[in-house]
């Protein structure tokens, strides 16, 4: 498909993407995110800069690319990127201090890359720094990384990448698998010496082990940068922590991705944001989770998916300057993390890669289902709770609106294709079947 057709899909009227973007949010938040709390900052956003990377200067709130706002495809196939609303995303993002935007050929079912392409192609070439990767993971061979690397200029129309990443690396085999034994790390190495790519670097999903051995190629490949899962809940409960430090002991600028737990930090359960709301009234759930992202030192930018205007609104203003976090508020955002890892969420962060599902199930729409009813508290362990009538109804009725019957959990056969995809390593059969059978005892009414 050529620019042209790809236009003619998400090019819907300005008018139908600014219903679509304010459209399906609460009135009152769109009210309070455009109004009552006053005008947004343009010229107050952090940025960071470190001796290692050379003049660049970047702000503290990165784009992530990962959740373009969506429409109804007008053909009836699914849906597509509503490029207007991306344009009016990116537009305002620019014009109130934010200059990084990270994207991927695998993101938004493959149109992110060209989506983001076209609405940055708009604005000045240095006013915005790229970042996107090779995500060679269904093919390592050097013809296709080499055909997927010269695809995302062409896609992002660009001629050099400020940021690029291999993607999703976790350990020295997986290094040597997908690029050093193909011949693509050399050949990177000489596209960084042409300029072509500006910074080199990876993202990280994996062991405190696997990390280490990552940072051992440094004196080899002079990691620029490395992209990290960090989050107050991260911190303590996983590996967090041990993986910042090890960028600190490295000096590597850090990138942080899932500040908000893939959504999880900013819909939390009742008495979690009565907790957060009594320490500071006039601050957003999501504030702190960015506040806390924001704080170390060596942080260069933290990613955040803002579907939104709303949520892009909230985020600058958390970074219009960044407050850091002080001490006695890290220990509040600790203790709370411990409590929120008290309620049996499953850690998905909607990223989709788990998908296509061969079978049709819509993995990631159960799986955060599943979690908005266990924050909401509609999750009932047996008839004898006293919110059971309620919780059953909500948990029912909300998972057919969310998941259409033919993709749903039942459908499940164990083939296991998706769980080797899955960042967080979830074992998404055993969770599937774990909640097709919580359903059909909601169904049946033998809790």
């Amino acid at each position: 498909m050529d620019r042209r057709d790809f236009l003619k899909i998400v090019g819907i009227s300005t008018a139908t993407g600014a219903a679509t973007l304010y459209g399906c949010k609460p009135k009152t938040e769109t009210a309070a995110a455009s109004g009552e709390l006053g005008p947004v900052p343009t010229d107050k956003m952090t940025y960071r800069s470190y001796p290692s990377l050379g003049d660049d200067k970047v702000s503290i709130l990165g784009y992530g690319c990962m959740r373009w706002p969506t429409i109804p495809n007008p053909e009836g196939r699914g849906e597509i990127i509503d490029q207007d609303a991306v344009n009016e995303l990116v537009d305002y993002a620019l014009a109130h201090g934010v200059n990084y935007f990270d994207t991927s050929p695998v993101y938004v079912q493959g149109w992110s890359e060209k989506s983001t392409g076209i609405a940055l192609k708009r604005h000045p070439r240095e006013s915005y720094y790229i970042a996107t990767k090779l995500s060679n993971f269904s093919n390592a061979s050097r013809e296709n990384s080499m055909a997927m690397y010269r695809h995302s200029f062409e896609e992002l129309q660009v001629d050099y990448i400020d940021y690029y990443l291999l993607h999703s690396v976790g350990n020295g085999r997986t290094l040597k698998q997908r690029y050093i034994d193909n011949g693509m790390m050399d050949f990177l190495m000489e596209e960084r010496k042409a300029g072509r790519i500006r910074r080199l670097g990876f993202s990280f999903h994996g062991s405190q082990e696997g990390f280490d051995e990552m940072l051992s190629y440094h004196d080899q490949y002079h990691w620029d940068f490395v992209q990290i899962q960090l989050n107050y809940v991260d911190w303590n409960e996983s590996n967090a922590k041990g993986l910042y430090e090890s960028l600190e002991k490295y000096q590597i600028p850090g990138i942080i991705m899932e500040p908000l737990l893939g959504g999880r930090l900013s819909k939390l359960p009742d008495h979690i944001v009565g907790r957060l709301k009594q320490k500071s009234p006039e601050s957003s759930v999501a504030s702190w989770a960015f506040r806390f992202a924001g704080t170390p030192k060596m942080i260069l930018t933290v990613l955040s998916g803002m579907t939104y205007m709303e949520h892009l609104q909230d985020n600058i203003r958390t970074y219009s300057p960044l407050v850091p976090l002080t001490e006695e508020e890290k220990e509040f955002l600790y203790e709370t993390g411990r409590l929120i890892k008290q309620y049996p969420t499953i850690p998905c962060n909607d990223c989709k890669y788990c998908m296509p599902c061969p079978y049709g199930i819509d993995i990631p729409a159960i799986l955060v289902h599943y979690n908005k009813c266990v924050n909401e508290g509609n999750i009932p362990e047996s008839q004898q709770d006293e919110n059971y009538r309620k919780a059953r109804q909500a948990f029912l009725v909300g998972y057919d609106r969310s998941v259409p019957k033919l993709r749903q959990a039942n459908h499940c056969i164990g083939c296991n294709q998706c769980s080797k995809n899955c960042p967080q390593r979830i074992n998404i059969p055993r969770q599937l079947h774990r909640i097709d059978d919580f359903v059909e005892k909601l169904k049946q009414n033998i809790l």
